[in-house]
């Protein structure tokens, strides 16, 4: 049997191939990396209009306490997080990461509360890893229950609350970050004001033998356009998102990647409930004194791409190396290249200039603050 053969589809699998989509393995499954458009115009069309992805391919996760109280669950999950979920209020999202004993980051996640629920998103490529973590780590009271029947539709861009609100006019009331439960037409739905675009948008959770239907009624919307994972990299690249295991993973800490802004006061030092989770011991001193080095936004002068894992160097003799590129490509709506890398504390203000080897050469970069598209969230 090959790679190809043992890759997992998602329930839009034969949706995507009936719409030309180009198919390629992504974190074990066969996903669509662009449409006849192609990146460029999925890109610009998602910056513009409305863009429809399929992101079934993540873990949906549900975590229930047996005692039936929110608190149990929240107070189980917070020994995994460094995040407060017990102040999660009712209807709302967060994000958050998994970290271990030495402050590295596990995985990247959306954490949700509906009721007594807590609604858990991981990564597609940490998905088994994820769930095994929570199932060994969790006391008994506290069950997980994994949504493998149920697909996740990410509709993204300044256009996406319009055609939304054409199968239900009640989502146009959330604001970001907010999760409720909707019927789109006649579809039972779980959905979030959140996304990966830096662009407004909802993430929509349904039952895996409607995720063709629901897309066909978003997709029949001449604002709305699906969009591959081409595009949805570039996007993120632009919004100055994350991507596990390129701009992230065990080697990074919170503070590190500067995404510490996810940990709030209640879990520092001084805070209430100041630690209690994995690699805690680090990360706040980390978040109290700092750290060696932090990732940031890179400009490359001119306009060839910088990409992945290139080593970045303190000179254009590459004699003195400083760290590496994590993320890096076009980006079109900032009609140039762009990346994300690693920098020592001391050369991270915008505006010092770094050099990239590539092919043998060392380019200019300039380090640039983050993200570099404003994003249009509705707060």
């Amino acid at each position: 049997m090959d790679d190809q053969t043992q890759l997992k589809r998602t329930p839009l699998y034969d949706f995507h191939v009936s719409l030309g989509a180009k198919m390629v393995p992504f974190a074990g499954y066969d996903m669509p990396v662009q449409y006849p458009a192609g990146v460029l115009k999925e890109h610009l069309h998602t910056r513009a209009a409305a863009g429809l992805f399929d992101v079934s391919h993540m873990g949906q996760v549900e975590l229930v306490a047996t005692s039936g109280a929110y608190e149990d669950a929240a107070k189980a999950l917070e020994t995994l997080v460094p995040v407060d979920i017990l102040g999660l209020k009712d209807g709302r999202q967060r994000y958050g990461f998994f970290t271990d004993d030495n402050g590295g980051i596990l995985d990247d996640l959306m954490i949700s509360r509906l009721g007594e629920r807590l609604l858990v998103v991981v990564n597609a490529g940490c998905k088994d890893a994820d769930i095994a973590h929570l199932r060994a780590n969790l006391p008994d009271g506290v069950e997980v229950l994994v949504h493998d029947d149920r697909a996740l539709l990410a509709l993204q861009g300044p256009k996406a609350e319009a055609v939304l609100s054409a199968l239900n006019g009640d989502v146009a009331s959330m604001k970001f970050m907010d999760v409720r439960e909707f019927t789109l037409s006649d579809i039972h739905a779980l959905v979030s004001r959140t996304g990966y675009s830096g662009e407004d948008g909802y993430e929509i959770s349904v039952p895996a033998d409607r995720a063709t239907e629901l897309a066909k009624a978003l997709l029949d919307q001449p604002d709305c356009q699906p969009i591959g994972l081409g595009a949805r990299d570039s996007l993120r690249l632009e919004a100055g998102l994350c991507l596990y295991g390129n701009d992230i993973d065990t080697t990074t800490s919170p503070v590190e990647a500067s995404i510490e802004w996810g940990i709030q006061k209640v879990r520092r030092s001084g805070g209430a409930r100041e630690g209690g989770f994995p690699g805690a011991a680090r990360i706040l001193r980390e978040l109290d004194n700092g750290t060696s080095r932090r990732r940031v936004g890179l400009k490359p002068e001119g306009k060839a791409p910088v990409r992945p894992p290139a080593k970045l160097f303190a000179d254009a003799e590459g004699k003195t190396e400083i760290g590496h590129v994590s993320s890096g490509g076009f980006g079109p709506s900032a009609e140039g290249p762009i990346a994300m890398g690693y920098v020592p504390t001391a050369l991270a203000e915008p505006g010092t200039q770094v050099f990239a080897e590539v092919r043998g050469k060392y380019l200019p970069l300039t380090v640039t603050a983050l993200p570099f598209v404003t994003p249009t969230y509705k707060r």
